[in-house]
């Protein structure tokens, strides 16, 4: 079973809450970050991407860039920027995004509990990312920023999520790309027992979207329990800060594919090899998007075309062979335009849902590709499905949004 405990936040006051909290730090590059932070004094991006306030040549895994992440964040400390909530809490973290909430619980997950698979994840780690993060756990001893899980939904812990909102939230603003967040803490030790009691029911909790730093918190977490000859499993490396929405709130949206080329091949010669795997039909130049799963839209010379996958190209009772991604990269990326792995191959990049088709119509018009792929998204059940058996998505498969704001909440490892 699951564990999820309350901890002593560390969280900014209201009045500067909105100015502080930003984007996590893998959504923008270093040279957005410095735009975003400005001369913004409160601004996350300090101790999240703190090679903003270095020289632009720094290299970014150097150790100069850590310590400043540790330093910004004593500092944030020490000027009140941020305050410790005098006793362990959970907190209620909700947010809006086209006329829809989404409400998750801010507490820390268990180091062994990913170490157990009873967290359990589905996607690939890569080594070097995975590292960067530890190291940044490590340097500051803190979960600057929360992972993002999800658990199949209860109606008691929904339940009680509906009796704390019904006070007005701590927190509560719309930042400056539109999506609202709002924040609760629950201070009232009954509903605390009560909730650790019921997350301690569910069988496991899901990654939805933060892979690498979970792995991080979780391996950074063990090796503090290594190096304590003194270790009884209660210290607060033990644990890691996540926030957990229930399943049947969420929603994934589309990651989609653009290719710079056609492998050699003309389009005629392009589209008949298509046909093998799928039936064709052109749509026009208006934008097309796909309505229902194995069927995808291509953008291709200025024209949309819709891509109906023939039965024998896809699986619907493998939880990796009924996904659209997989159709695509076994019957076109790899035989028809020679992608092997989408990883390291740079003729392919990957464009999120959230951008829309007109960035993959842009991206083509413009030369800079000259195909794109646009994919019905992954649905709840095939990710909690894939995870479930032990199977790994392939790449820039799922696109979550809203993304969590960091610095509403920050988890000390003392």
């Amino acid at each position: 079973m699951a564990i999820l405990k309350p901890f002593r936040g560390y969280r900014p006051p209201a009045k500067i809450v909105k100015e502080l909290a930003s984007r996590p730090y893998d959504v923008l590059n270093s040279k957005e970050a410095r735009e975003e932070a400005g001369d913004n004094p409160y601004c996350f991006l300090r101790v999240v991407k703190p090679e903003i306030e270095l020289p632009e040549d720094v290299d970014l895994y150097s150790q100069q860039v850590y310590d400043k992440a540790k330093e910004n964040l004593e500092k944030f400390i020490e000027k009140g920027y941020f305050v410790r909530d005098e006793k362990p809490n959970y907190y209620v973290y909700a947010q809006t995004w086209n006329n829809k909430t989404q409400y998750g619980i801010v507490g820390c997950a268990g180091v062994q509990d990913y170490l157990n698979d009873i967290i359990k994840k589905h996607e690939l780690t890569r080594p070097d990312k995975e590292e960067d993060r530890m190291k940044h756990v490590r340097i500051t001893n803190a979960n600057a920023e929360p992972v993002f899980f999800t658990y199949p939904q209860v109606d008691a812990i929904d339940a009680i999520v509906e009796e704390v909102i019904k006070a007005p939230a701590i927190y509560d603003f719309v930042a400056d790309d539109g999506f609202g967040h709002h924040f609760w803490v629950i201070e009232n030790n009954e509903l605390i027992l009560k909730l650790e009691q019921l997350f301690a029911d569910v069988e496991c909790f899901y990654v939805a979207d933060g892979h690498h730093r979970t792995a991080a918190a979780a391996l950074v977490g063990n090796e503090k329990k290594e190096q304590n000859p003194s270790h009884t499993g209660e210290e607060a490396y033990n644990f890691f800060m996540a926030v957990l929405f229930p399943d049947d709130q969420l929603t994934i949206i589309d990651y989609n594919r653009v290719v710079k080329d056609l492998n050699g091949l003309d389009q005629d010669a392009f589209i008949e090899k298509l046909g093998k795997d799928f039936e064709i039909e052109k749509k026009g130049t208006a934008e097309y998007k796909p309505d229902a799963l194995h069927v995808m839209s291509m953008y291709l010379d200025g024209e949309w075309y819709a891509l109906k996958a023939l039965p024998h190209t896809f699986d619907d009772n493998d939880p990796i062979g009924v996904l659209d991604v997989t159709i695509l990269s076994k019957s076109v990326l790899e035989p028809v335009l020679g992608i092997k792995n989408l990883r390291t191959d740079k003729r392919i990049d990957f464009v999120g849902g959230i951008r829309g088709l007109g960035e993959l119509k842009r991206r083509v018009d413009s030369g800079e590709m000259l195909v794109a792929f646009a994919l019905y998204p992954v649905n709840m059940k095939q990710l909690m499905d894939i995870a479930d058996t032990g199977n790994i998505m392939p790449p820039k498969t799922t696109w979550f949004e809203p993304k969590l704001r960091s610095g509403l909440v920050v988890n000390k490892l003392d």
